[in-house]
C-alpha cells in the first residue's frame, strides 16, 4: 500500500521530466522531454576558450562516443558576480553559479518532431557585451516551442574576454584579424545550429536570429557579416542595432583597437600574448580595461555597417526592429540649467534646435528630456536608420514595433514603466519566470507578441488571423505596431525626434 502511496506521488513527475536522447553529429547527448517539450541544456558546440584557445576563434568540438548529459545549463560567461539593480531584479540575470571562460554552450527547446521540419528560433542575449547568458530565466524557451518552433538560446564570450585585439593575435590567426571572438561564437554556435537542428526536428533553412540590448546590436552584425550567409533567414532586433557610432557599434579600426590591446597588455606587466593567457580569469576581470566591443575586424565586418548598408551588402532577411517607450539609460538627471549647459556643449550651434524638441525649462521637464534622449540616441536612431536603410535599399520586407507597456509594478520603487529589458517576457510569453503583479491585459499581450514573433519564424511576416495586422515599414509612411494594454497602428511619434538627431550623428 505504501508503495502504491509513493508511486502515485512520483508517477507525475517521471511522467512530466522523462529521460530522452538523441544523436547529435559529434555524439549522443541525453536531456529530458516535459510538457511534451524536448528540453537539452548545456550542449558543447566549440571547444572551452580556455588556455591556449583563449583570444581564439572558436574550435570546433571533439566528437565523443560516450552519453554527454545536457540536463543543466552550460557556466555562463565569465564576468563580475550578478547583482540586482535599477529594474532588473534576479530573472533578468545570470545565475550566480557557475560562470566561467569555458562558456561555450548553447540549449535547445524542441516540440513534438513531425514529418514536418519546424522553424528555429535563435536567442541572443544582451548585457552591454560585458555581462550575461543564456542561463536567465526570462530566456525560457518552452513557451515558443508550445508555439512549434525549436527555441535555441546560445552563450558567447563577454568582456575582454571576448573582444582583446592585439597584434600578436592578429599575426597567429589564419584570417590575420583578431577581436570580435564574441561574434565569431555565435556564427559557431548558429553553424552548430545549420548542421544539427534536423535532429531535433528543425529546419536549418528557416532560421530566425532574435536578441535584446546588446543581443539586438549582435543580430545586426550577423546580419552584416559575410560569415553568415546561408545560416540566418530572418531577425529579431529588440532595442537595439549597429548602423551608427555608439559604444555599442565598431568605432575602432583593427589598428586602434590592437593598440588597445596592447596597452592592456602593458597594464598587467605581460610582454606577450603567452604572458597574457597564462593570467587567471580574475586576473584579467580585475584589470577592468582592454576592448569589450565590436571592432571594424577585415574578416566578420570587412566595411563599416554603413557602408555595407547602403551598398545592399547585407543578408538582405525579412527583419523586426524595435524599442521601448521607456529605453532610458541614464543615472540622476541634471537640474535644468545643467542640463542645457550639457546640451549646448554636445551639439554647439544646434543645441536650440536639441531643445527644442527636448526643452528643459523646469528640473522635471529636463529630466524628462534627458530619459527620453537616451533613448533615442542609444536606441531609437539606431533602429530608425537600420528600419530606413533596410526599406530602401532592401529588398525583404521590415517590421517596426514600440513596446509602451508600463510593467505593473508591486511598489512604486519597482515602477520603471516600459523599461530596458521589459518586453522580453511578453515576447516569449514567459511572464510567469517575473515576479510581478500581473494583469489579464499582461497575459493577453505576452500571447499576442509571442505569436508575432513565432509567425514570423515561421514565416517571415509576423502576421495571423486573429491579430491586429502589421503592416511592413516603409520609408513614406513610417508606420510601426504599438505594442501595449491594446495593440494598434500608428506613425512613429518620435519621427522628428530621430530625424533631428540622426543628422547630428
Amino acid at each position: 500500500m505504501k508503495n502504491i502511496i509513493l508511486l502515485s506521488l512520483f508517477l507525475p513527475l517521471l511522467l512530466s521530466a522523462q529521460k530522452q536522447m538523441v544523436q547529435t553529429k559529434l555524439g549522443p547527448i541525453s536531456g529530458i522531454k516535459k510538457n511534451g517539450i524536448q528540453i537539452f541544456k548545456g550542449i558543447p558546440f566549440a571547444q572551452a576558450p580556455i588556455g591556449q584557445l583563449r583570444w581564439k576563434a572558436p574550435q570546433p568540438m571533439k566528437p565523443w562516443k560516450d552519453i554527454k548529459d545536457c540536463t543543466l545549463f552550460g557556466p555562463s560567461p565569465y564576468q563580475p558576480l550578478p547583482v540586482p539593480f535599477m529594474c532588473w531584479s534576479e530573472e533578468y540575470l545570470i545565475p550566480k553559479a557557475p560562470i566561467s571562460e569555458d562558456c561555450l554552450y548553447l540549449n535547445v527547446w524542441a516540440p513534438k518532431k513531425t514529418k514536418q521540419k519546424k522553424a528555429v528560433l535563435v536567442y541572443i542575449y544582451g548585457g552591454g557585451f560585458r555581462t550575461g547568458g543564456a542561463g536567465c530565466a526570462i530566456y525560457d524557451g518552452e513557451s515558443v516551442a508550445k508555439k512549434d518552433v525549436v527555441f535555441v538560446s546560445i552563450n558567447y564570450r563577454v568582456g575582454v574576454f571576448g573582444f582583446l585585439a592585439h597584434p600578436a593575435l592578429t599575426k597567429e590567426a589564419p584570417y590575420k584579424s583578431s577581436g570580435n571572438y564574441a561574434l565569431l561564437d555565435m556564427v559557431a554556435a548558429l553553424q552548430w545550429v545549420h548542421d544539427n537542428i534536423e535532429i531535433f526536428g528543425g529546419d536549418p533553412s528557416r532560421v530566425t536570429i532574435a536578441g535584446q540590448s546588446a543581443g539586438a546590436f549582435a543580430v545586426n552584425f550577423l546580419c552584416a557579416s559575410p560569415l553568415t550567409k546561408g545560416l540566418i533567414h530572418g531577425a529579431i532586433a529588440e532595442s537595439g542595432g549597429s548602423i551608427l557610432a555608439s559604444t555599442l557599434r565598431p568605432h575602432l579600426l583593427l589598428k586602434e583597437a590592437e593598440a588597445q590591446g596592447v596597452a592592456f597588455a602593458e597594464s598587467l606587466n605581460c610582454s606577450n600574448i603567452e604572458a597574457l593567457r597564462n593570467k587567471s580569469s580574475e586576473e584579467i576581470l580585475k584589470a577592468n580595461s582592454g576592448l569589450s566591443a565590436p571592432i571594424e575586424d577585415g574578416y566578420f565586418l570587412p566595411n563599416s555597417m554603413m557602408d555595407i548598408y547602403m551598398r545592399n551588402a547585407q543578408n538582405d532577411i525579412p527583419t523586426i526592429i524595435g524599442w521601448n517607450e521607456d529605453d532610458k539609460m541614464i543615472g540622476k538627471p541634471l537640474p535644468a540649467n545643467q542640463y542645457i549647459e550639457s546640451i549646448r556643449k554636445q551639439f554647439g550651434a544646434k543645441a536650440n534646435a536639441v531643445l527644442a524638441l527636448y526643452p528643459g525649462n523646469t528640473d522635471e521637464t529636463a529630466a524628462k528630456s534627458q530619459g527620453e534622449l537616451s533613448r533615442d540616441q542609444t536606441f531609437g536612431i539606431q533602429g530608425f536608420t537600420w528600419a530606413n536603410l533596410q526599406s530602401e535599399k532592401g529588398k525583404a520586407p521590415v517590421y517596426v514595433y514600440s513596446f509602451d507597456r508600463k510593467l505593473p509594478a508591486s511598489t512604486p520603487a519597482t515602477d520603471f514603466g516600459a523599461f530596458h529589458t521589459g518586453e522580453v517576457v511578453y515576447a516569449y510569453d514567459n511572464l510567469s519566470t517575473v515576479n510581478r503583479p500581473w494583469l489579464k491585459e499582461d497575459h493577453e499581450l505576452a500571447l499576442s507578441m509571442s505569436t508575432y514573433w513565432t509567425n514570423f519564424a515561421k514565416t517571415g511576416n509576423p502576421n495571423k488571423a486573429g491579430l491586429v495586422a502589421w503592416p511592413s515599414y516603409s520609408i513614406t509612411d513610417k508606420k510601426i505596431i504599438h505594442f501595449d494594454k491594446k495593440i494598434m497602428v500608428d506613425k512613429l511619434a518620435t519621427e522628428q525626434k530621430l530625424i533631428l538627431l540622426t543628422s547630428l550623428n
